[in-house]
């Protein structure tokens, strides 16, 4: 998500919304329920391709890139809520026949994507930006709402490993927040992996404790930030996917530096295997193609990853 904002030349689902367990927090059983029930990728062809992609100030010619390009879905990134932008978005949808699939944030402020710097400032975990970052989360839910986008999606950042730090106690306290707002907007509230591990995810999806929550299970992301496999995440995300970002990597070669984005096909994550266990889980949402560079490469590589998913998918 991070780096696709400058993307391919713009410049060139709900869950059943019950109650909340009484402690705040889900049981274990509820934890092991699939979080896709009732959702509106019901009906709806399973498997079926998007992009991720920026609106900036021009959704028409967004929507009319992911038109052209043939994919039916997109993930909507959103930096700032001009207004009308409400407007002129589920005007564009509208005209050009692109489902949303969720609306994509991050920030305010600045963000590093990285081992060092990313702990100190991407998602809700550092203290100097929570505030800013939770009113800028309820603000894209409006919008959501306003344009009838039923999921919020952002990366929360590296949460702490150890359940114990007081900063996760207060990451989940921000989280459980942002969550509810959504939930009282008829959205879901998705996370997008990448800095955490998988069972940290899972864990704190647990501790929030609302019914809304859900996973942008970004494939290529788990390899860059070195958290794991995943084709051996997808058993443990398996009751809590709502999407995925088709994306490839390769693992970090030293503990500075992340891991290279790649095409896709050129890197670790074992589509085929992946694919196939989608469909033996049932996951009936979208597969959301992301390539973090920008110019005509970015376009041709989209293509590509297309045509790839294509032949292990069918045609959207």
């Amino acid at each position: 998500m991070q780096m696709s904002v400058g993307a391919l030349g713009l410049g060139s689902t709900l869950t059943v919304l019950g109650a909340e367990t009484r402690s705040g927090v889900s049981s274990d059983l509820a934890l092991a329920q699939p979080s896709q029930l009732n959702s509106p990728d019901r009906g709806r062809k399973p498997l079926r391709l998007g992009l991720i992609l920026p609106v900036g100030e021009d959704p028409d010619a967004a929507m009319a890139t992911v038109q052209r390009l043939g994919l039916p879905t997109a993930q909507i990134f959103v930096d700032r809520f001009e207004p009308g932008l409400s407007v002129r978005l589920r005007q564009a949808l509208d005209k050009h026949g692109i489902e949303p699939t969720a609306l994509v944030v991050g920030g305010p402020g600045k963000e590093v994507w990285d081992f060092y710097q990313g702990p100190l400032t991407i998602g809700l975990v550092p203290r100097e930006t929570r505030a800013a970052r939770i009113a800028h989360l309820r603000e894209a839910s409006d919008l959501a709402k306003q344009c009838g986008i039923l999921a919020v999606q952002t990366h929360c950042g590296f949460i702490p490993e150890n359940p114990n730090d007081p900063l996760y106690k207060e990451t989940v306290a921000a989280i459980r927040e942002v969550s509810r707002y959504c939930r009282n907007n008829g959205q879901n509230f998705r996370y997008e992996t990448g800095q955490e591990t998988p069972i940290t995810l899972v864990r704190t999806i647990l501790d929030v404790g609302t019914d809304n929550q859900g996973v942008n299970f970004d494939l290529a992301n788990l390899i860059l930030y070195g958290k794991a496999n995943p084709a051996d995440a997808i058993e443990i995300f398996a009751p809590h996917i709502q999407g995925i970002h088709a994306k490839d990597g390769l693992w970090p070669t030293n503990p500075r530096d992340l891991g290279t984005e790649v095409p896709i096909g050129k890197g670790k994550v074992d589509f085929p295997r992946i694919i196939g266990r989608l469909r033996e889980l049932n996951y009936r949402g979208a597969v959301t193609i992301e390539r973090e560079i920008s110019g005509p490469q970015q376009v041709e590589d989209v293509l590509d990853a297309k045509k790839y998913l294509e032949t292990l998918i069918g045609r959207s």
